[in-house]
């Protein structure tokens, strides 16, 4: 069945994690650093008017965890890259397992893991006085948005692995796409204070909604009608992407 294999191939991804935790804690230094020395230098930031939160900091982070889930996710494909050249995934595909619970599992692993780092951001936000919504079903929600984005990514990651076939191609793809795609966002400053070319692109980026859900969420007023909308927009492009992704990965085991 799909879902009980998906769950004994998830469990062995995530013991392989768990065995070395070292590797998900270092990722964590770049979005630490980001919260901590990137708010204090744009502290100033939150004194323009008409600014949302009363400190930079607030406003940042959901831009970093939704940074954190980006650049988690951007590589995930490079695991599914190196068990394909060691032959692992043809050893799989000759047993009775769901051919769909191959990439799926793989995927819900690597949204388990960016979430894993996320909730540890949360647990420093509140250490350093970030003001959060102490709501627990905004932050449930918030955190729902944030790992719905991080399957998307994942999915997609994998699914540009499978087409390109080696490992360079697809870091140079990652980090072409990363970067982009958060200053395109609301991720470090409101939409507004934006030029009107950018203003543009982030109508069509999906970081921008998933930025803007985990943010009405975490901090600030909780609006549902804004978090609809972009959970919403965020969950499609999750489906789209791992409908492709495993359409690529389907035709590449024909």
């Amino acid at each position: 069945m799909f879902a009980t294999d998906t769950y004994h191939l998830f469990a062995k991804y995530m013991t392989i994690t768990w065995r070395q935790p070292l590797w998900t804690l270092f990722g964590l230094a770049q979005p630490l650093i980001w919260l901590l020395i990137f708010s204090d230098l744009f502290s100033a930031m939150a004194q323009l008017q008409g600014w949302p939160t009363q400190n930079y900091a607030t406003y940042f982070l959901p831009g970093v965890m939704v940074m954190t889930v980006l650049f988690g996710s951007a590589w995930a494909g490079v695991s599914l890259l190196r068990e394909i050249n060691f032959g692992t995934v043809d050893k799989m595909m000759v047993t009775p397992i769901h051919r769909g619970s191959v990439l799926f599992s793989r995927v819900l692993h690597s949204a388990a893991t960016v979430m894993i780092q996320c909730l540890v951001l949360l647990s420093v936000a509140f250490v350093v006085d970030v003001k959060l919504n102490l709501n627990v079903l905004a932050l449930v929600a918030g955190l729902v948005a944030v790992w719905t984005l991080g399957i998307g990514f994942a999915a997609l990651s994998n699914g540009i692995a499978i087409v390109l076939r080696r490992e360079e191609p697809l870091v140079v793809v990652g980090n072409f796409l990363t970067l982009p795609l958060m200053f395109f966002s609301s991720a470090m400053m409101p939409v507004k204070y934006m030029p009107e070319w950018i203003q543009v692109c982030a109508v069509v980026n999906p970081i921008n909604y998933a930025v803007d859900a985990a943010r009405t969420m975490f901090v600030g007023k909780v609006d549902w009608l804004i978090y609809g909308k972009g959970f919403a927009i965020v969950l499609l492009f999750a489906v789209v992407a791992f409908t492709w992704a495993n359409h690529t990965f389907m035709k590449s085991r024909a």
